[in-house]
């Protein structure tokens, strides 16, 4: 490993760490204020279990490849990108720009299923060596898969006592299409980089 893999590593690992321990934080700040507008009627008790699992997704999964594999490298790149976008959605709802900014709900839509779907192209490179065209396919296609899901579990968690039934209609369409979007490029993202440097054998379990 040289050092600028090295390097790269070290920062991948920091950024991890810094988003785990923000997120922590953002979501306790949350739960201590249960009565401020900004909080109200978004869901944060279920946002309070549902992102730390997610957070921990990653390193259950690499525990057990490691049982099941033997020694590899901690993926911290995928571990970043992963608990990105929960960090960027609870300080967005801490710094209420959810309800004074206009364009920052689809700017999340939009680039927190970029950082989602980078981590999967990230986590994809690391197996058996994909056509570009795969790897882009596979990203836009679960990054879709995760915008479709998280739409159902908002309509279920807080949307579905609401009247306002045609504005919600055209709302989740397009958050759909800004999350495809973000997946899509992310896909691309991953493909040109897949081009550029391709791994051989051991490069493939290092951190970006």
């Amino acid at each position: 490993m040289d050092l600028v893999t090295s390097a790269r590593g070290g920062c991948w690992r920091s950024a991890s760490l810094l988003a785990k321990a923000a997120l922590a934080g953002l979501l306790l700040f949350a739960l201590a204020h249960p009565e401020w507008d900004r909080f109200a009627d978004k869901a944060m008790g279920t946002r309070a279990i549902a992102y730390p699992l997610a957070a921990l997704l990653v390193p259950a999964v690499w525990a057990v490849w490691r049982r099941l594999r033997g020694p590899v490298r901690y993926p911290w790149d995928v571990d970043a990108l992963l608990v990105l976008p929960f960090v960027i959605d609870v300080a967005g709802n801490a710094a209420d720009l959810y309800d004074t900014v206009d364009w920052f709900d689809d700017a999340c839509h939009f680039g927190n299923w970029f950082l989602l779907s980078a981590a999967v192209g990230a986590a994809l490179r690391r197996g058996a060596s994909l056509p570009a065209w795969v790897l882009a396919l596979c990203c836009a296609g679960i990054g879709a898969i995760a915008a479709i899901l998280w739409e159902v579990a908002e309509y279920l968690s807080f949307i579905m006592n609401t009247p306002e039934t045609v504005g919600i209609y055209r709302d989740t369409i397009g958050d759909e299409i800004l999350g495809l979007s973000g997946a899509a490029l992310a896909g691309i993202a991953t493909a040109i980089g897949a081009r550029k440097r391709r791994p051989t054998g051991g490069d493939a379990d290092l951190a970006a």
